[in-house]
């Protein structure tokens, strides 16, 4: 095995994610490639073109010349127009076309996979040409494939995998990004603590703590008196984590015990995706 040994869970991850999306498209007809994902925008022709797309840039093949048309309203960003040409340019593509470049895509990235043998810090071209390691695009490849598999199972009625190895690293990169959020995006004050209890398929509780400089940190241990303690399930955390519903969406889903006005900032500022 080449392949370093901290970047075998993100690989193991990416795998069972992209066999999973294969197996839940490879049978739909061609109506069912045209439903609507909670991906904001985005079909499941659309999100299986982005899977392709984005295999393809980690395999290092040129991105393609494509002008993107001026009503597609759902495209605010740089980095939401930077993904949408991959899209884009597959929109009309039949279900066997999307089948085939899937197909042929996981068997070249999993080739790849098998011939990594680059050190994890080695620098890669990343989204927008931005650089970064290696590590970190595996990691990234691993939540975001991960998240797409759900958005297909979203829309066509297949729950599963909610506990999948792209789960513990979805899991992981969000409680990474927990510090900030609280402390900074959602204003928790100085001195404060927060508790994240998630119930579901995956488990956790969370202590974010701000400190006097309003610096957060986080850790296992519970606090005696929280600030705020939000109860909910894994999946509503994934999906507002992922902004795929908005937080009065799931309002019923949500437990929040303490300052009001602070929990719903926090469940606010949850949201990652740019």
């Amino acid at each position: 095995m080449s392949l370093h040994p901290s970047l075998q869970s993100y690989a193991d991850a990416w795998t069972h994610s992209v066999e999973a999306i294969s197996e839940l498209v490879t049978p739909l007809v061609e109506g069912e490639w045209n439903r609507a994902t909670p991906c904001p925008g985005w079909s499941v022709r659309d999100i299986v073109s982005h899977v392709i797309g984005q295999d393809c840039e980690m395999l290092g093949d040129p991105r393609p010349i494509h002008t993107l048309p001026r009503d597609l309203y759902h495209v605010r960003t740089e980095t939401q127009r930077y993904h949408e040409v991959q899209v884009d340019v597959r929109r009309h593509h039949t279900a066997p076309e999307m089948v085939a470049e899937l197909e042929y895509t996981i068997i070249r990235r999993s080739r790849q996979l098998r011939n990594e043998s680059r050190d994890p810090q080695t620098m890669v071209r990343g989204p927008r040409s931005v650089e970064e390691t290696l590590e970190f695009a595996m990691r990234r490849r691993a939540f975001d494939i991960w998240v797409h598999e759900q958005d297909l199972r979203w829309a066509l009625g297949k729950p599963g995998n909610l506990d999948s190895p792209g789960a513990h690293v979805t899991r992981d990169l969000l409680l990474a990004a927990l510090p900030k959020i609280v402390a900074k995006d959602a204003g928790a004050p100085p001195n404060s603590a927060i508790v994240i209890d998630v119930h579901g398929p995956v488990e956790f509780l969370r202590t974010v703590r701000v400190d006097a400089d309003g610096k957060g940190t986080i850790d296992g241990a519970p606090s005696l008196g929280p600030a705020v303690t939000l109860a909910l399930d894994w999946e509503t955390y994934v999906r507002l984590s992922c902004g795929r519903v908005t937080p009065e969406a799931v309002a019923d889903r949500v437990k929040k015990d303490g300052d009001p006005a602070l929990a719903s900032a926090i469940v606010a500022a949850l949201s990652i995706t740019p």
